[in-house]
């Protein structure tokens, strides 16, 4: 497939209210830097939520690029749509398996399942029987997180049975660490031995047990192959030491109007900011529909011309006040733009702000934007 060069997608750039740049080649430097921790274990890409929020049509074909072969997603559908957008031979995995009476969508459409419960291995079995010819799957374990996978019984049913596999073709057993972005958490390690023992069980096959940050507890957690998603999009592994990722999203929102206010003024609804001295406060035209979410709005701010722009109020649905009292007088216009995700504060410090983690800011950002994807350089590997 073609390497995407800068391209823009989503409203136009005069009319939007704010422009969100991803840049493709820092996302596949992210890549270049996970692939080697992994060291001999294949590096896999999650793209699942269009790519966590930043456009799987882009993101895709930069990371196949790259050298990604295999490709996870959460849902059927967005298997259908990412096979427009990689080459013939990408393996495009779905978490979530078939849904009942959807197995033909998955074979036509050349996407492989993951198995997470006997029901599903059932309606895979036969299809497989229907067609007459093996057909590709994941066998997904649940070694402690309670959320997806055959449990033990259910492996120890499937050691018993000797059909139980039949026209089956096991490409990978897998599953997923629950606390693997602290790394002194026991669990991890427990999670891994409950898969070796498991996998014992079954046939012999690849396997996979870390996405992100498991990629960073090391090779023992790596297997046969690693599954990064919110790492590829500059998302910190472990929120005790320094991001070793790049940033991958510049988001700059457009000032509206601005005004000065006073001790006897209030900001916001609720009026809950009220001045002690008076204050040049700019409206921007980016709120909670657009991913800014009001909680954690005291702790927020913009950046402009490298002096930060403190969040006054709450934030609104289609936008927010910041203080521009220090900024240089020349740059406070209509029109002008200030960055709220930067270098400077990335998507994990908006989410410390707001209480919730980097995953969430990512995959909130809103339709709203005029979208610019920038190709044409690449940042220095760290």
């Amino acid at each position: 497939m073609p390497v995407p060069c800068a391209i823009d997608t989503g409203w136009p750039r005069a009319r939007a209210g704010a422009v969100l740049t991803i840049d493709l080649a820092a996302i596949r430097a992210n890549y270049r830097l996970l692939r080697a921790r992994a060291g001999g274990a294949e590096c896999a890409a999650v793209v699942k939520a269009d790519a966590y929020g930043l456009g799987a049509a882009q993101v895709a074909p930069a990371l196949e690029a790259e050298g990604a072969r295999t490709f996870f997603v959460a849902h059927i559908d967005e298997g259908i749509a990412l096979r427009r957008h990689v080459s013939p031979g990408a393996r495009i995995i779905v978490l979530h398996g078939a849904l009942p009476q959807t197995e033909d969508e998955c074979v036509r459409h050349d996407l492989v399942p993951v198995i997470n419960d006997l029901d599903q291995l059932r309606r895979w079995r036969a299809q497989a029987a229907t067609l007459a010819r093996p057909l590709p799957a994941v066998l997904q374990l649940d070694t402690g997180m309670s959320r997806f996978g055959l449990s033990e019984r259910d492996v120890g049913a499937i050691a018993d049975d000797p059909d139980a596999l039949r026209g089956i073709d096991v490409r990978l057993v897998m599953s997923h660490l629950a606390c693997a972005d602290n790394p002194d958490d026991p669990a991890s390690a427990r999670q891994r031995a409950r898969l070796l023992h498991l996998r014992g069980a079954l046939p012999r096959a690849p396997a996979s047990l870390a996405a992100s940050s498991g990629i960073f507890l090391g090779p023992d957690f790596h297997f046969d192959l690693v599954r990064p998603g919110a790492a590829l999009y500059g998302v910190a592994p472990d929120a005790t030491r320094p991001n070793p990722l790049h940033p991958v999203v510049r988001l700059q929102a457009r000032i509206l109007q601005t005004r000065v206010v006073g001790p006897d003024d209030g900001v916001g609804y609720g009026l809950t900011y009220r001045p002690a001295s008076p204050r040049r406060i700019a409206t921007i035209a980016v709120g909670y529909a657009d991913g800014f979410m009001r909680c954690g709005a005291e702790d927020g701010c913009a950046w402009l011309d490298g002096v930060r722009l403190p969040v006054l109020g709450r934030i609104s649905m289609d936008s927010m006040t910041v203080d521009v009292t220090d900024a240089p007088e020349r740059l406070i216009r209509p029109g002008a733009t200030v960055d709220l995700l930067d270098t400077r504060r990335g998507v994990d410090d908006v989410a410390q702000a707001a209480g919730t983690i980097g995953y969430e800011i990512l995959t909130s950002l809103g339709r709203r934007y005029h979208r610019a994807y920038v190709a044409d350089h690449a940042p220095a590997d760290l």
